[in-house]
């Protein structure tokens, strides 16, 4: 069985040839893309695939958990195949989205009566890359 069998099954998704092609994707894909992205990457190896149904499966694989649907860019959702807890940092400049790890927060040391279940931070800022970039650009001026 592979990888993304197992992952679909285990969050109680039926797999079909699309489901398993978009969770194979994902987690092959660390790069949280987008709807379009995944549509145009695999329209070649599945012709008969739609962007309904690639909207309609992230949805799915949303509902149940198997995915994170990021919504750190304002204008379009991002996906990401990895479900255990990360924060991520957008690049203001270029829009790469990077994993960070994630501090864990000890609620019941704080004195709180708490149970958290899900966390989302995003951060942004510029990139290693365009930050090279930017002190090229100022240093030609």
């Amino acid at each position: 069985m592979t990888e993304a069998i197992a992952h679909l099954t285990a969050h109680n998704i039926k797999p079909s040839a699309q489901r398993i092609a978009i969770m194979e994707y994902l987690l092959s894909h660390r790069t949280h893309p987008t709807v379009d992205m995944i549509y145009n990457d695999l329209i070649g190896k599945m012709p008969t695939l739609s962007r309904t149904t690639v909207y309609n499966t992230l949805r799915l694989l949303g509902e149940n958990d198997a995915i994170l649907e990021l919504t750190i860019d304002k204008h379009i959702a991002h996906y990401d195949g990895d479900t255990s807890p990360h924060s991520h940092f957008q690049c203001k400049r270029c829009g790469r989205i990077i994993d960070i790890p994630l501090q864990k927060v000890d609620v019941e040391q704080n004195g709180h009566d708490f149970v958290i279940q899900e966390t989302e931070v995003y951060y942004r800022g510029y990139c290693r890359e365009c930050i090279e970039i930017m002190k090229e650009t100022e240093l030609k001026h």
